[in-house]
């Protein structure tokens, strides 16, 4: 898998990709293997789900191949992943299937000098690449050995370079002393594999101390997010960059980068002393850098403030916590909790297995539970060992293996909402710079958690209010075959206006009904349920299709409600085989005759209700054999932003020509799956009459 791999980052001229998996069932890709690039700059991203705003995401979901021509088109595209990665580079992501089975995602990246688009060899490397690594993972699948998620991924070493000979290299080393000012090199991960000593005299540091060190992290003079931003720069865009910083306590020194597929020269030189030759430079740190480096954290608080924006229920909350601090803080596990009436809730976990959290669940809140204090007193707590843990609390068993504890409050509206739990494998000091920003990661997760709380209730809320206006059952009529279905706009609160319903008249007549009230919120819903209330009264004391919608008509006229409502009413007479239909406003129903021959019924058009209070509505009456199956929609069946209603509509027919007769539960399912994407609430009806 490595060689196949570096082939295709190889064949396809880019500088770095990254390898995603599909495990089955699941609906997250897990990044597995990173070439050409640190695996901490796809920390954010080592777990995408298929729903996600991330080109990898499409390009899996969609079964096809995304381009990203540079930075601009990123920003434009995808501002997420653009916010934490702000260089100029090319980017293209393909799936990667065995067949027709999808097995994970591939993310190959170029120097933002490539040009605007992939050149037919480029798409055709990329093709064979994705070929070849599905079908591997089918291979590793099928012998019992599937490529699964780790902890982190595995990194690919660079390809070999060039190796002197040994008097080429005491030529190199002479010709690198004598110039002016200092050099080193950094290898791809950052760290420093070579340095002059004229560049050692100018950090001012042992040469023997920085060999293997990261810059910023044995240089605390360096550990500024500028420093390590323009490495980053260096090594996604592949062009040289340059920034000044000041050694204490007043020596400023310029730094020149240049980088390749091996990682970076650097060039050292002095400027001066006094003045700052860039303005606004940041402040340089006293203390030793530990734990994750400024710019990290910094990258990963943007993109966790990003996130967190997008976040809809506590759920994604917890997920979009998880994805992002785990790889960002080097932390193993993450427990998100809440107190509620005197009991503790957890609302998600990952790392810990589930019979640890599930036993906090719900149990009564006490001093001895670890992390209570946080809960009560918003105050942080970090245990470096266990020890310093039962210290604080006594009672505390060691049962969940890790060996370094933060438990951070969950701050909203300036008062303690829960505890953020992050637990590390190996030991973890908690430095005071680190306790800050944990802090305040926090602090975006509560926040995020408050408002994720606050819209799951008003679903609830509202899901209640719509099942309760909507009906639970649909009455058994002998001979007459009823299936229905009903799903939520994909945005706001998940109600809307549409309804559908069915009317036992008498033993051999039946009254059906669909519509649509204008809006999606809950005066739409409320409207609904009027509306549909009126058509049940009407139709229960006899009166024909045009005067069960001349009377609800006149209902909505009266009330004055300011929103519109398209509704369909068809009369079915079991015994005679017939039905008569009146629409005010409605999309026509679709009609499968036993034959398989379907047409879209001309029922003459009526006005929308709730518009003029006198106004007629014709009837059209159709023989019903049975066999036959009416179809009544909303328009969010066949409607959608950029999509021809009349395509849909006849591509709607055709699914309807082809689907077994027999079998409308596995009809509706198919109509609701082939819908485009839709925008608006949708309600399906489906009608056949037996023998």
């Amino acid at each position: 898998m490595d060689t196949a791999m570096a082939a295709v980052v190889r064949e396809t001229g880019a500088f770095g990709g990254m390898l995603y998996v599909l495990p089955p069932g699941d609906n997250a890709l897990w990044l597995v293997i990173v070439a050409g690039t640190p695996h901490e700059f796809a920390a954010p991203w080592r777990r995408v789900t298929l729903s996600d705003p991330i080109p990898v995401a499409d390009a899996v979901r969609e079964r096809r191949l995304v381009w990203i021509g540079g930075q601009e088109e990123m920003a434009r595209r995808y501002p997420r992943p653009a916010l934490v990665l702000p260089y100029d580079f090319a980017m293209a992501a393909a799936p990667v299937a065995s067949g027709t089975a999808l097995q994970g995602g591939l993310v190959l990246l170029w120097p933002g000098a490539h040009p605007p688009q992939l050149s037919p060899r480029e798409r055709d490397a990329i093709e064979t690449g994705c070929r070849h690594l599905g079908n591997l993972l089918r291979q590793a699948a099928d012998r019992g050995d599937p490529l699964l998620p780790a902890d982190r991924p595995r990194t690919l070493p660079p390809p070999a370079g060039r190796i002197p000979f040994p008097a080429e290299a005491a030529a190199v080393t002479a010709f690198v002393d004598r110039l002016p000012g200092g050099s080193c090199a950094l290898d791809t991960n950052g760290r420093i594999t070579f340095i002059t000593p004229a560049a050692a005299e100018l950090v001012g540091a042992d040469r023997a101390d920085l060999v293997g060190a990261l810059p910023w992290e044995v240089l605390p003079w360096m550990d500024v997010p500028q420093v390590e931003d323009r490495y980053r720069a260096a090594m996604v865009s592949r062009r040289p960059q340059a920034f000044t910083v000041l050694r204490p306590p007043d020596a400023w020194l310029s730094f020149e980068l240049y980088p390749d597929f091996s990682g970076i020269s650097v060039r050292i030189t002095g400027t001066g002393t006094g003045t700052d030759p860039s303005e606004g430079a940041p402040a340089s740190p006293s203390a030793p850098a530990a734990g994750p480096s400024r710019a990290i954290l910094l990258y990963h608080l943007m993109h966790l403030a990003a996130t967190l924006t997008e976040a809809v229920g506590v759920q994604d909350v917890v997920e979009q916590s998880a994805d992002q601090l785990l790889p960002a803080l080097g932390a193993q596990a993450m427990v998100l909790m809440t107190v509620e009436g005197g009991r503790l809730k957890i609302h998600g976990h990952r790392g810990y297995r589930a019979g640890i959290v599930g036993r906090f669940d719900t149990i009564t809140l006490s001093s001895d539970i670890p992390g209570s204090k946080v809960l009560t007193t918003g105050v942080p707590d970090f245990f470096a060992t266990f020890a310093e843990l039962r210290r604080a609390y006594p009672s505390a068993v060691h049962e969940d293996g890790m060996a370094s504890w933060a438990f951070l409050p969950l701050i909203a509206s300036g008062r303690p909402i829960g505890s953020l739990l992050l637990a590390y494998s190996r030991p973890h000091a908690f430095p005071s710079g680190e306790r800050a920003v944990l802090t305040s990661l926090a602090g975006l997760v509560g926040q995020a958690l408050d408002r994720a709380r606050l819209y799951d209730a008003k679903h609830h809320l509202v899901h209640r209010l719509q099942s309760a206006l909507l009906p639970h059952t649909l009455p058994h009529v002998p001979g007459l075959k009823v299936a229905a279905r009903y799903l939520p706009a994909t945005r706001g609160l998940g109600i809307g206006g549409d309804f559908y319903d069915l009317i036992r008249l008498d033993e051999r007549t039946v009254g059906a009904t669909i519509g649509d009230v204008q809006g999606h919120n809950v005066d739409a819903a409320a409207l609904m349920g009027q509306v549909r209330t009126a058509v049940h009264a009407h139709a229960t004391v006899g009166a024909s299709p045009d005067d069960v919608l001349a009377g609800t008509n006149r209902l909505l006229t009266d009330l004055d409600p300011g929103l519109f409502t398209s509704c369909l009413y068809v009369h079915l007479d079991l015994a005679t085989h017939r039905a008569r239909l009146a629409t005010a406003g409605h999309p026509p129903p679709l009609l499968r005759h036993a034959d398989g021959r379907t047409e879209l019924l001309p029922v003459p058009p009526g006005l929308l209700l709730g518009i003029e209070q006198d106004t007629r509505y014709p009837v059209l009456e159709i023989p019903l054999p049975p066999g036959c199956v009416l179809v009544l929609y909303t328009d969010g069946l066949v409607e959608a932003p950029g999509t021809d209603i009349d395509d849909a509509t006849a591509a709607l027919a055709g699914l309807l020509e082809h689907a077994d007769p027999t079998d409308l539960d596995a009809m509706a399912d198919l109509f609701v799956r082939h819908a485009p994407a839709p925008g608006d609430d949708i309600a399906l009806l489906l009608l056949s009459l037996g023998e």
